[in-house]
């Protein structure tokens, strides 16, 4: 059975840096930067769970494949909603730039 390249996890695509709080600056509440910077570090953890359990599933050391799917799975479906989150993103700023005064 020919294994589908679309479900690699490796390279570039799915490399995500891990985010880093601003030096110098207090946490005074919970704030957007704070909860997009934890959905980032969130979608990074899911990421880095798939390609660390799909390295597992290649060299056998799994015994429950099925998890292993689900975990790639899960991933992408994160990676695939951030990345319509950015595009609606894009799209509102967008139009609040075309609106005329």
């Amino acid at each position: 059975m020919p294994i589908d390249p679309s479900l690699a996890v490796g390279g570039a695509d799915w490399s995500i840096a891990p985010v880093e709080p601003l030096q110098g600056t207090q946490p005074t509440g919970t704030g957007f930067g704070d909860v997009l910077g934890q959905s980032l570090q969130s979608l990074a953890d899911s990421q880095t769970e798939a390609a660390t359990a799909s390295q597992a599933l290649a060299t056998g050391q799994v015994s429950d494949p099925t998890a292993v799917v689900m975990a790639v799975e899960r991933a992408q479906l994160a990676m695939q909603l951030a990345s319509q989150i950015r595009t609606k993103a894009v799209e509102a700023a967008q139009d609040i730039f075309h609106t005329q005064v």
